[in-house]
């Protein structure tokens, strides 16, 4: 089976990137308008990180490694490297070694439609990781496929370039073009949930924040006390 490793794609720029670090993904997918999400199956191996970079793209065979090798050298500063299967896996494709191998050249992390190994590994050396299961299954390095092509992970297509979001509510992915917007509208975001948040320790109630007492009454929601609604003392 042939396949394609596509060199030096476009790429969001690095600033931007930053930028959108200092956003978890709730907030992030919320500017998009509830969009880019990776399915919740996609879980960290550690707790308390949170990552952005630049998506290096992956598609390899089920149970084979060999494509991953190959994407190492596509890596680079700043990079995230996403990986998926032509059809669902769940076998460790990926642990220390090649966690080593990419920390060495300044990645940050990877993202796995499939299985990981040696997880207590990855968290001792500090390397981020997100992935669909963990599973000690080996694999073996046998079967073509590519690097830095579009791809997609729970319906959710990732192009290389595209900058990644991870932390402990799960995974993002912000299109490179629309990284700069998403960064100031997760911003603004921040800075209205800012002024929320102190309004609720003042004493508020969504309720009224939200203007939901309005709404509860156009739902056909109504106020009983205990006795009106149980019949007690009649």
């Amino acid at each position: 089976m042939g396949g394609v490793i596509v060199t030096n794609p476009p790429k969001a720029d690095a600033k931007d990137v930053e930028a959108l670090a200092g956003f978890g993904v709730a907030t992030v997918s919320e500017a998009m308008g509830r969009t880019g999400l990776l399915g919740p199956s996609i879980r960290p191996v550690q707790q308390g990180v949170r990552v952005a970079g630049t998506a290096v793209t992956v598609l390899s065979w089920p149970g084979d490694n060999l494509m991953i090798h190959a994407a190492v050298e596509q890596c680079g500063e700043g990079d995230i490297l996403v990986v998926t299967t032509t059809s669902p896996c769940t076998d460790g494709l990926f642990g220390e070694l090649f966690a080593t191998a990419l920390q060495k050249r300044g990645v940050r992390g990877v993202v796995l439609g499939t299985g990981i190994r040696d997880t207590q590994e990855l968290r001792d050396m500090g390397f981020a990781a997100w992935s669909r299961a963990v599973s000690s299954q080996g694999t073996v390095k046998a079967t073509g496929g590519s690097v830095n092509v579009p791809i997609a992970i729970d319906g959710q297509v990732v192009r290389p370039g595209d900058v990644i979001v991870a932390d402990d509510d799960g995974v993002v992915v912000v299109p490179r073009e629309k990284a700069r917007e998403t960064a100031e509208k997760s911003e603004a975001r921040e800075a209205k949930e800012a002024a929320t948040r102190a309004a609720f320790l003042e004493g508020q109630l969504g309720l009224d924040r939200y203007g939901l007492r309005d709404t509860l009454k156009r739902l056909g929601v109504e106020y009983r006390s205990y006795e009106e609604y149980t019949g007690a003392g009649s």
